[in-house]
C-alpha cells in the first residue's frame, strides 16, 4: 500500500504569470524541501505554493520528491488548446498599450540618450500607462499632487513593488525633465523607502560541493566561471570567445550593467576548465552556446544550478546571482582591498560594496560577543579560586 502524500501539479495563472500550482495536504518536511530547493511562493488567496512557469522543471522536480511524495502531473500534460472557450476570450491586461500613443518625442529621446533595450521597453509601457490613467487630461498641465496621486494608487489597488514603483517615477520624469525640459525640482515624487538586504552568499566548501556534483563539463564551467569572476547571469550568457584572454589572465566584460565595460580575473583552475571545454564543444561566437549555437538561455543556468545544489545534497535555494555575492565576499574574507573588488564587480560606488562586509565572516570573527566575556571571565574566577 503506497502510504506516501500526493503532490499535484496544476497550470494556471496567478498575479498576470502563468505559473505551476503546488498543492498537497500540509507536510512540513515537503515545505522545507520546497523553499530550499524552489523558488517558490505562498498564495493566500489559492491556499498553495506556486512557481512562475519560466522557472518551473518538471524532471527536476520529479526527481527532487519522488522518493517523499506520489506526484500527480497530469494536468501539465494538457494542451492549452484544450481551455474553455470563456478562459480564452479572457481579456489581456494592459491591452489598451497598443492603441495608447506615445507622448511626442518620447521615443525618439529615449533612443537618443541610449538606453538601453530593456529600459525602453519598461519606460514605453510605463508612460502609456500614465496617458491611459489621464486620458481626459493634457499631462502637460498635471500637478505634482496629480501624479503623486497616480502613484499611490498603483500602490494600494495593484501593490506594485518599490522598484517598479521607482521606474514609473523614472518614466513620468523622463517626460518632464528630458522630452518637454522642465527643471528636475518640478517634479518632486517621495520615492519608497531604500531595504537594506543583505547579499545571500554560499561558502568555499558548498562552492567545491556544487561544481563536484556538476559532472557535465559545460555546466560546470558556465558554474565555475560566473563564480570564479563574479559575473552577473546576464554577463556570462553575453562571453564571447575573444573576451576571454588566457594570456593576460582577464576576461573582458562588455556593455555590462549601465553600459558599462570592465575587465575582471581569470582564475588559473578556471582557465584549465575553460581550455578543456572549448576543446570538447568548439563554440563558434559566443563563449557558451545552445545546441543551435545561439546564445545559452539564462533560465537553463538556473535550472543546471539547481539540479548541482541538489545532487550534492545542499538543503538550500542557490541562485546564479548568489555565486557572484559569494565572489566578492571569499575576496573580502581573504583581505583583498574594497576598491578592487568594486572594479571587479562593476559597481559605480563603493557603498554598493560595502554591504558584503555585513556577510563576511572575517570581519566578524574580529567581533567577540559579550556572552564570551561572561563566560571566560566566570572560567578564570573560578581558576582563581581553586588556587
Amino acid at each position: 500500500m503506497n502510504t506516501r502524500p500526493q503532490i499535484n501539479l496544476e497550470k494556471g495563472e496567478h498575479r498576470q504569470q502563468q505559473v505551476v500550482f503546488v498543492r498537497f495536504i500540509y507536510k512540513q518536511t515537503i515545505i522545507n524541501r520546497l523553499k530550499a530547493l524552489f523558488p517558490v511562493r505562498w498564495s493566500a488567496t489559492r491556499k498553495c505554493w506556486y512557481v512562475v512557469q519560466d522557472d518551473f522543471d518538471l524532471h527536476y522536480f520529479f526527481e527532487t520528491f519522488r522518493h517523499y511524495a506520489y506526484i500527480n502531473y497530469d494536468d501539465l500534460k494538457k494542451d492549452k488548446s484544450e481551455a474553455p472557450e470563456k478562459e480564452a476570450a479572457k481579456p489581456v491586461q494592459y491591452s489598451y498599450r497598443t492603441s495608447t500613443k506615445l507622448p511626442e518625442g518620447y521615443l525618439e529621446k529615449l533612443e537618443q540618450k541610449r538606453y538601453s533595450a530593456s529600459t525602453i521597453k519598461s519606460y514605453v509601457a510605463y508612460i502609456k500607462d500614465f496617458v491611459y490613467y489621464f486620458s481626459e487630461r493634457d499631462i502637460d498641465e498635471l500637478t505634482k499632487n496629480e501624479i503623486n496621486a497616480y502613484i499611490l494608487q498603483l500602490i494600494k489597488k495593484q501593490k506594485i513593488s518599490p522598484s517598479q514603483q521607482n521606474q514609473r517615477i523614472n518614466a513620468i520624469k523622463f517626460y518632464y525633465e528630458k522630452v518637454l525640459g522642465m527643471p528636475g525640482q518640478y517634479y518632486d515624487i517621495e520615492r519608497p523607502r531604500k531595504s537594506l538586504e543583505l547579499p545571500k552568499v554560499v561558502s568555499e566548501p558548498e562552492i567545491m560541493q556544487i561544481l563536484d556534483a556538476s559532472t557535465n563539463l559545460k555546466h560546470k564551467t558556465i558554474l565555475a566561471t560566473i563564480y570564479s569572476a563574479g559575473l552577473r547571469r546576464s554577463e556570462i550568457i553575453k562571453l564571447r570567445k575573444e573576451d576571454v584572454d588566457f594570456d593576460k589572465g582577464i576576461i573582458f566584460i562588455r556593455g555590462a550593467k549601465g553600459k558599462k565595460d570592465r575587465i575582471t580575473i581569470l582564475s588559473d583552475a578556471n582557465a584549465c576548465l575553460l581550455q578543456k571545454y572549448l576543446m570538447q564543444y568548439r563554440p563558434k561566437y559566443w563563449m557558451f552556446e545552445s545546441p543551435e549555437r545561439k546564445q545559452y538561455n539564462s533560465s537553463s543556468i538556473s535550472k543546471l544550478l539547481s539540479k548541482a545544489v541538489a545532487i550534492a545534497g545542499l538543503n538550500k535555494r542557490v541562485t546564479p546571482h548568489m555565486l557572484r555575492h559569494s565572489f566578492a565576499t571569499h575576496l573580502l574574507e581573504q583581505g583583498v582591498d574594497m576598491r578592487y573588488i568594486q572594479n571587479l564587480l562593476g559597481h559605480e560606488s563603493t557603498k554598493t560594496t560595502e554591504v558584503y562586509t555585513h556577510v563576511s565572516k572575517s570581519a566578524l570573527h574580529k567581533i567577540k560577543s559579550p556572552l564570551d566575556r561572561i563566560f571566560e571571565d566566570k572560567t578564570n574566577n573560578n581558576s582563581n579560586l581553586q588556587q
